[in-house]
């Protein structure tokens, strides 16, 4: 890349980094920002708010980007609570775009919590991700299938599937379960 395509690597980073700040601010606070607004390679969101308000924590603003096909943010770091955006300088508008709209999909859906349109425990944040099982066999949630499966940032035509439902965090951090072979069956004959 040389020094001047390192330079323009990093101008263009830093940029997407502040075009997501821009489309997100409003719908959740950004933090560490300077004076002028600004965030530097990164972006840090806060979803601290939606928790007190709407029942709806990081992990479930987490688990329901993936139903948009995004792997989750960096989660929890440097602040509790948080998703630490690092958008690098080969993602393209149209991605960011993508991104900003899921994000603000998940804001609107927190938001039909707060003002008692969805259910606290029963909704398409809490029930995230949702797996073509879901789409397919029966139904009995309060939302519809297109928004539990097809929120803001997907697409049909490519969209990413999940292999599972929600998992446990806790559970499965405090009981570990070994899937290896057991011992004697990596001795030789």
């Amino acid at each position: 890349m040389g020094g001047a395509g390192l330079t323009q690597a990093t101008k263009v980073a830093i940029l997407n980094a502040n075009y997501i700040a821009a489309r997100l601010q409003g719908a959740f606070d950004i933090l560490y920002t300077s004076k002028t607004g600004r965030v530097a390679h990164e972006c840090i969101i806060d979803t601290r708010p939606l928790a007190d308000s709407a029942n709806v924590t990081v992990d479930d603003c987490a688990k329901r980007l993936m139903d948009s096909g995004f792997h989750a943010p960096t989660m929890s770091w440097p602040v509790a609570g948080t998703l630490m955006v690092e958008p690098t300088e080969s993602e393209p508008k149209a991605e960011l775009d993508r991104f900003c709209n899921a994000m603000l999909s998940i804001r609107a859906e927190a938001q039909d919590v707060i003002d008692g349109k969805s259910d606290r425990d029963n909704n398409p944040l809490k029930n995230a991700p949702h797996t073509v099982a879901d789409l397919i066999e029966d139904w009995d949630r309060p939302y519809s299938r297109e928004q539990a499966c097809y929120p803001a940032g997907s697409a049909k035509s490519d969209k990413y599937w999940v292999p599972v439902n929600r998992v446990d965090n806790v559970h499965g951090d405090r009981h570990l379960i070994c899937t290896c072979p057991p011992m004697a069956s990596y001795i030789e004959d």
